[in-house]
């Protein structure tokens, strides 16, 4: 292959060097006017009256809108495909706030300073309510979040119960659990819970909107699902999906953040009644306090096991706290199970039971990982534990049980829509490989042992190493629900505009999918111009979600390319003056089989101007049929400081099943990019609330997220594979990625100092507490 597996450079890498690069507010009409949300105080209240006086007597203020100014229809944040799993049960302005952040009223100034002062100025009169903020109380609780009964759900499968508290409930079992586990020789019990985290993408939400020409809106806006965008924006303001233009432009980051709708209704609503350009822009305390954060989960999970360690039975219980609204809550605590339980595909039985419970914390939503890195941490810290228990390597453990390759699992048609009960078999797994090949570069044995040699002597400083390990896999796209299209256009000097409608959020998906493009004509890169993505102009995507870009969308590359290469030879054949089965195109060149040819630039410009004149156009669509799982296996080596219990990650090896790289350098510092925001969520980030439910940590001075100086050493290898359904082989990345660092580090610290956490993030307070608690423990058995 010429340009698949090649390292290439970004194909913008060079404009963003030169501070070239445009986002979304440096587009924005600079006459636009600005708005300004103003946000619930309170956990929970009722909005009682609303005095805007003063705030229309600020200079440049021209509009004030409140719940009692707006059309009330329910709709979803979730940007999913339709119908959403996720309830209807957020309005633009409602009557109730229910977390603190809320959206309480909008104020539309003639520039941002008026917006604020104006805000500010908003007098507004609450009935505070009791809220519910322990997630583990709320289902039944008497505060109920949702008391409106206008609230729907458009699918009937999901366990929606608004007046329970529940958003949703799933479940799903293999054999009989209960039976299992009874007879296993050894069984562990534990619980864990992960916390809720903050994207902490670098541009934060913002869009545009205005009229155009014929009297249509645009919206522009830093977002992952432009389409998605569209429908949802036609349903909150009452307008045919057709009269709504969106376009995305350069986005700086998302990490799931930008796959729920956020700021977009109020440039737009403000542009519909106006007729005038608007924008938004959230600063970051906003993101923090109106936007979302990855759901917070509790589990309780068994293992089963025999004494020579082959794991029998698994049973998870998840509850997950969606916060104030429903948004991805189905999805997120149903790949918890979903996407975990099958890496053990040699038990007997195994069993997911699965809520989530809204509650007046911020809402949840998508987050790289998407509720398998949060299942991901509970399953491995317990196999973790269980080898801890069977005094078994922890690796040896996993060899055991683990799926290997051309194996399957009933599971994968459980979660399969529409797979039907033939087997799915994993022909592309290369777990076995991860967990070999990470062993190696690790030096696994080598390394606990040179640790055990220098335990003393790390002591007398202070300090305590310890190693960890485990292993995850994630998805490539949704198969049966997610879609892509990309059109490309062959132009009269012989170069190619690929129309895409999937959205590069900074992974560098408009390089890969370029790449694609140029390996399926046999053409350079440089001669392909992509553009993504414009809902008035792009082909339908689902957007950049469930790591689904490099496979769904490459795919669809793949077959517009194909076709326009049917295409190539149908009209060269013409040019030519020979039959279409005699005719190939390679090299950007068009041959005859009786050695006629002719350059592609030159066929281009024959069929444009002077014979013809013909314009060629073709479309690819692709639709993922079958599970194309990306499995990783990580290893970590902590320090920690026995007297402040602060946790350094030193080392970090990841070997990741991918499939082919189609750019092997971006897909490693997707690797690296996702291992540190795993560090993150190991060891730093949480998104914590007072009593009241105001949030602790609304800015990166309190909420920290790992830097440069934190990162020590971090190894990725990328391991061969090759998936037949995936474009040239490659399956997903971006979020397999984060998945096995949490649990990996939390084994490393207890094998570094015997205390174990299984509550994220192990802050120094969390891990000193847990030392001098196993110091107390030890003194009482005197050990």
């Amino acid at each position: 292959m010429k340009y698949v597996s090649d390292s290439i450079k970004k194909i913008d890498s060079d404009a963003l060097l030169k501070g070239k690069g445009v986002y979304t507010d440096d587009l924005a009409p600079k006459d636009a006017l600005c708005i300004k949300v103003v946000r619930s105080p309170h956990a929970f209240a009722k909005i009682t009256s609303i005095d805007d006086r003063q705030t229309r007597r600020v200079p440049g203020v021209e509009m004030v809108l409140t719940h009692q100014d707006l059309q009330r229809i329910p709709f979803t944040r979730a940007g999913q495909c339709y119908p959403e799993l996720s309830p209807y049960d957020k309005f633009i302005l409602d009557e109730y706030v229910r977390h603190v952040g809320d959206d309480v009223a909008i104020i539309v100034a003639e520039n941002q300073r008026a917006a604020e002062i104006g805000a500010k100025r908003l007098k507004v009169t609450y009935e505070v309510l009791e809220p519910v903020l322990d997630y583990r109380k709320a289902e039944g609780h008497r505060t109920l979040v949702h008391p409106e009964k206008e609230n729907f759900i458009p699918v009937d499968f999901v366990g929606y119960h608004r007046e329970k508290n529940l958003a949703c409930e799933i479940g799903f079992e293999v054999g009989e659990i209960d039976e299992v586990l009874e007879t296993s020789e050894v069984v562990i019990t534990k619980s864990y819970e992960s916390q809720a985290q903050a994207q902490a993408m670098m541009e934060t939400q913002r869009a545009y909107s205005y009229e155009d020409t014929y009297g249509r809106l645009v919206v522009v806006s830093s977002t992952q699902i432009p389409f998605h965008v569209r429908r949802t924006l036609a349903r909150a303001l009452d307008m045919p999906m057709g009269k709504i233009r969106v376009i995305k432009p350069r986005i700086g980051g998302g990490f799931g953040s930008k796959q729920s709708i956020h700021g977009e209704f109020y440039p737009a609503l403000i542009t519909k009644l106006t007729g005038k350009p608007s924008k938004i822009l959230y600063s970051r305390k906003e993101v923090f306090s109106g936007t979302t954060s990855r759901h917070k989960m509790g589990f309780d999970i068994t293992l089963g096991a025999t004494k020579e360690g082959k794991i029998l039975g698994i049973e998870m219980k998840a509850l997950s706290d969606t916060g104030a609204y429903g948004e991805h809550a189905n999805t997120t605590v149903g790949a918890a199970g979903k996407k975990v339980l099958t890496l053990y595909n040699k038990v007997k039985a195994c069993s997911f039971k699965g809520k989530a419970v809204y509650t007046n914390n911020l809402p949840g939503g998508a987050l790289r990982g998407f509720g398998v890195t949060q299942g991901t941490f509970a399953l491995e810290s317990a196999v973790n534990e269980l080898a801890e228990k069977l005094q078994m390597d922890p690796v040896k453990l996993r060899e055991i049980n683990m799926i290997q390759k051309g194996e399957t699992t009933p599971i994968y048609n459980i979660i399969t829509k529409g797979s039907g009960s033939d087997p799915i078999y994993m022909d592309s797994c290369e777990l076995e490989a991860c967990v070999q090949r990470g062993k190696e570069i690790f030096a696994w044995e080598d390394r606990r042992r040179r640790i055990a040699k220098e335990k003393e002597a790390l002591r007398e400083k202070g300090k305590a190493r310890g190693v960890g390990m485990a292993i995850a896999q994630q998805g490539s796209g949704l198969p049966n629900i997610d879609m892509a299209g990309a059109t490309i256009k062959l132009n009269d000097d012989g170069f190619f505009t690929l129309l895409v409608g999937a959205t590069d959020i900074g992974t560098g998906s408009d390089t890969i999918l370029s790449q694609i493009a140029a390996e399926a004509l046999d053409v350079s890169v440089e001669q392909i111009n992509i553009h993504a993505s414009d809902t008035d102009v792009s082909p339908f995507d689902s957007g950049a979600y469930a790591s689904s870009t490099t496979y769904t969308s490459g795919n669809a590359v793949i077959e517009a390319c194909k076709n326009m290469e049917a295409l190539i030879r149908e009209y060269g054949a013409k040019v030519l003056e020979e039959n279409t089965e005699d005719v190939s195109f390679e090299g950007g060149r068009i041959f005859s089989n009786r050695g006629k040819e002719i350059s592609l630039e030159a066929f281009s410009k024959k069929i444009t101007y002077s014979m013809i004149h013909q314009q060629l156009t073709a479309t690819g669509s692709f639709v993922p049929k079958k599970a194309a799982p990306p499995f990783m296996a990580g290893f970590a080596e902590v320090e920690v400081d026995l007297d402040t219990g602060k946790t350094d990650l030193l080392d970090f090896v990841g070997a990741v099943d991918c499939g082919t790289a189609i750019n092997p350098t971006l897909a490693r510092v997707q690797a690296e990019g996702g291992i540190v925001q795993g560090m993150g969520m190991a060891l730093y980030e949480e998104v914590k609330v007072n009593a009241k439910g105001k949030l602790k940590s609304n800015s990166f001075m309190e909420y920290k997220i790992p830097t440069r100086k934190d990162v020590h050493n971090i190894q990725v290898e990328l391991i061969e594979g090759h998936d037949d359904t995936g474009p040239y082989g490659a399956k997903s990345i971006g979020e397999v990625v984060v998945n096995t660092v949490p649990p990996a580090i939390m084994e490393a610290i207890y094998q570094a100092t015997g205390a174990r956490i299984r509550t994220l993030p192990a802050t120094p307070e969390k891990v000193w507490r847990a030392m001098e608690k196993k110091k107390q423990e030890n003194n009482k058995t005197g050990e």
